[in-house]
């Protein structure tokens, strides 16, 4: 019998008729009818052509190949629920594989991680930087941090850090010099990613212009300026992974974290 159609409802009525000994028990165990129960014996023994129960005076009885398959089934029974007890700890450990946009690592990421990580000691963090848009099907990642649209990638969903904004930031003794990512072609210093650009700004090596998310903390400290108008950006900072991930405790906990 292919697995997919092994009768695993009808055991377990099975299991707790056995016993109990009884229709009426194994129903109230079961928060079933009698009848109910009943029905998935007869069931069962259409299934497997095997008589399971004889009724007596004393009432149920186990027939001999019933009684002799009980042992079978709840060593059986036993294995499932080893194996949920296992994936529920697999589940609620704190293992995290973890990929970032490169540019948030050190200026968003790492300070909310660190606070996390002294409140779960026994937690450990695998982290991956990314250079170009995450994708799940290729890597195990239980998480990731990605900058730009809203992530369409099938089956992946995603929770913004918030409505972006562009500035242009510089110490307040800076040169007006300008720090460029990604295709700022007017700039006399070009880096990979805003946060190399963040870190030349607070160098004060001129000003760059980088998300928000990432430049706020500096700018509430007084250690950069904005410099002209904010520009609402089209792209965001995403916490995405896909569907299943985002129902594990682990994955739920950190992203509550991050995101407080």
């Amino acid at each position: 019998m292919r697995r997919s159609l092994l009768p695993l409802n009808a055991l377990r009525v099975f299991d707790a008729a056995a016993r109990t000994l009884s229709f009426t028990r194994a129903a109230d165990e079961l928060a079933v009818t009698p009848a109910a129960v009943g029905q998935q014996i007869r069931a069962l023994e259409e299934t497997l052509g095997v008589v399971l129960f004889r009724r007596t005076t004393r009432g149920l009885e186990l027939t001999p190949e019933a009684a002799s398959a009980i042992p079978a089934l709840r060593t059986g029974f036993l294995a499932f629920e080893e194996t949920i007890e296992a994936l529920r700890a697999g589940q609620a450990a704190t293992r995290i594989n973890l990929a970032a946009a490169r540019g948030a690592v050190r200026h968003w990421l790492l300070p909310r991680l660190d606070g996390w990580l002294q409140a779960n000691p026994e937690a450990t963090v695998q982290l991956m930087v990314l250079d170009a848009p995450v994708d799940f099907a290729q890597a195990n990642f239980d998480l990731a941090l990605s900058f730009g649209p809203t992530p369409d990638a099938e089956g992946v969903h995603g929770k913004a850090l918030g409505e972006e904004w562009l500035v242009r930031v510089a110490r307040p003794d800076a040169p007006p010099r300008t720090i460029g990512w990604q295709t700022a072609s007017e700039a006399q210093l070009k880096v990979a990613d805003a946060g190399l650009a963040l870190d030349c700004a607070l160098a004060g090596w001129g000003e760059a212009e980088v998300p928000l998310t990432l430049a706020a903390p500096y700018i509430a400290a007084g250690q950069l300026v904005e410099r002209g108008e904010r520009v609402q950006s089209a792209d965001s900072y995403w916490l995405c992974a896909p569907a299943p991930q985002w129902k594990s405790a682990k994955v739920r906990a950190l992203v509550e974290a991050l995101l407080t």
